[in-house]
């Protein structure tokens, strides 16, 4: 016996989410349709199809953000002469709750990664090259995964940057090489910007 067609569907788009399989998106299925209330399932719908309306990349440094510009690059508190260089948005998100780190960001949307065909250009690099021209920045953070992909992409900025009058650091390895910002807690993120080192 089949699903029905609408129920296909819903499993269909559960699976688009990372890390969930087919098995996992039939589970969220049947519970979608046995234990949400539909006045629960309205405001769910509505969410999703306001979400990328009503939240956007900073047009300035690429965080997920309501306001223009975010509320990161808007705060004067900020040490505005550091930039840390992260792979996504819920990296930064993750840096601000360790509550250590008080300089701006730059969130890549990616890595450089040529087995999946995503080169420099594919990722939020453009914008970044302006921002160290032009403002007086004294430091830049590499804070990408310890991965081969988030490896390459730090070399990759690092020579881009190496002649320019700027440090270049590289977060301490607090993160477990090999492993994902997304799997480390606060503790260990704000233990890798401490002990970041000179590339």
């Amino acid at each position: 016996m089949s699903y029905p067609k609408a129920m296909e569907d819903l499993i269909a788009d559960f699976m688009k989410y990372p890390g969930i399989g087919r098995k996992t998106a039939e589970r969220y299925a049947i519970f979608t349709i046995d234990k949400i209330a539909q006045e629960d399932l309205d405001g769910f719908a509505s969410d999703i199809s306001k979400i990328k309306q009503d939240v956007f990349p900073c047009p300035v440094c690429g965080q997920l953000t309501d306001i223009n510009p975010c509320q990161v690059c808007s705060d004067p508190k900020r040490d505005k002469s550091v930039i840390m260089i992260v792979e996504s948005p819920k990296d930064a998100f993750s840096f601000e709750r360790g509550g250590t780190y008080n300089g701006l960001y730059h969130v890549l949307h990616g890595v450089i990664s040529p087995m999946d065909g995503t080169g420099p250009e594919d990722i939020n690099l453009s914008s970044l090259w302006p921002r160290v021209q032009e403002k007086k920045i004294k430091e830049i953070i590499i804070a990408t995964s310890a991965t081969q992909e988030g490896e390459a992409t730090a070399m990759y900025i690092q020579r881009a940057l190496k002649n320019l009058d700027i440090l270049t650091t590289r977060i301490g390895y607090g993160v477990p090489v090999g492993g994902n910002l997304d799997y480390a807690d606060d503790q260990t993120l704000t233990k890798a910007v401490e002990n970041r080192k000179a590339y």
